[in-house]
């Protein structure tokens, strides 16, 4: 293992669905304790931790757009539920003993700070952790596209996204026992095979900004350590 690790400054997206554990609606404790504790091991490790999370563990605005309702109405209904997601860790980072913010990009100033960009930096810089909420507090746009824009935003050295697989594959690997796990790849296949890493804006954000993505898996132990130290886990598209 690498005695540093090779990213100095990382944004590491979640999707709220990762929080549920095993359950079927809501946060599971012992997710975002595990997701805590992978963090404050970054931090002692001296990297910069930016987050984002989702909020499909309780609302997705998509679905309920679908059923008819407005969807802008829908889209504000699951940038809120990303700031309640948001708060979990909060909490969850604090009693590992780590200085930590949430920004906004809604304005909900009795609960969490707005987003301004240079602010975020300078929490970075001082090792806090920066939990960023509420998407890119714009409907239409997914949490995927606001983890690459704040990770462009801020100067991350790579976007790193969560899941509950080892990485990227040709198929779905829960239906398909043949599908095949991609080490490497880039912005271009993704796009082209449609593989399920991002969304095509996210995915075209990080290729025009050259900012890589690397996907992982969440569960697994030590995993986003090893990620940082520079050994071969998860997919890398670049």
């Amino acid at each position: 293992m690498a005695k540093t690790p090779i990213y100095k400054r990382i944004l590491l997206k979640l999707s709220g669905e990762a929080l549920m554990g095993d359950h079927e609606y809501g946060i599971d404790p012992a997710v975002i304790h595990s997701i805590a504790a992978d963090v404050k091991q970054l931090n002692q490790a001296g990297v910069q931790v930016a987050m984002v999370i989702g909020g499909g563990n309780i609302f997705r605005g998509v679905n309920l757009a679908s059923e008819g309702m407005d969807r802008v109405t829908a889209d504000h209904m699951g940038m809120l539920a990303t700031v309640i997601n948001a708060l979990a860790l909060q909490d969850a980072i604090k009693r590992q003993e780590l200085a930590v913010r949430v920004m906004s990009a809604l304005p909900i100033h009795t609960v969490c700070e707005d987003y301004i960009r240079l602010r975020a930096i300078r929490h970075l810089e001082k090792q806090r952790v920066v939990v960023f909420a509420a998407g890119t507090g714009n409907p239409f746009f997914t949490t995927d596209t606001a983890a690459s824009l704040r990770g462009i935003e801020i100067g991350a050295d790579v976007v790193v996204k969560g899941t509950k697989v080892d990485g990227v594959y040709s198929s779905d690997p829960v239906k398909d026992p043949s599908a095949r796990l991609f080490e490497k790849l880039d912005y271009d296949e993704v796009i082209e095979q449609k593989l399920a890493v991002m969304d095509t804006t996210a995915i075209v954000l990080c290729r025009d900004n050259h900012i890589p993505i690397r996907v992982f898996n969440m569960t697994k132990q030590g995993a986003l350590m090893r990620l940082v130290m520079g050994e071969n886990e998860g997919t890398l598209v670049e």
